[in-house]
């Protein structure tokens, strides 16, 4: 049986943590700033947990995170 290949895409995207659930940065932070408000860009800074609805697909493409 070969190795298992991780997505490199999603291995970019997503740190596992000790508990093994997955952490990632939050969406809609990269253009058109200016109509965001100051709150709403600061919340969009702090990482969050994977749903656990995609968690179980995240994690078979990530074989080894």
């Amino acid at each position: 049986m070969p190795k298992m290949k991780t997505s490199r895409a999603a291995a970019k995207r997503f740190k596992s943590t000790g508990t093994g659930k997955l952490k990632r940065m939050k969406a809609y932070k990269s253009h058109i700033l200016t109509k965001k408000s100051t709150k709403r860009k600061r919340n969009l800074r702090k990482a969050t947990m994977t749903a656990a609805s995609n968690a179980k697909v995240m994690k078979k493409i990530l074989p080894y995170g």
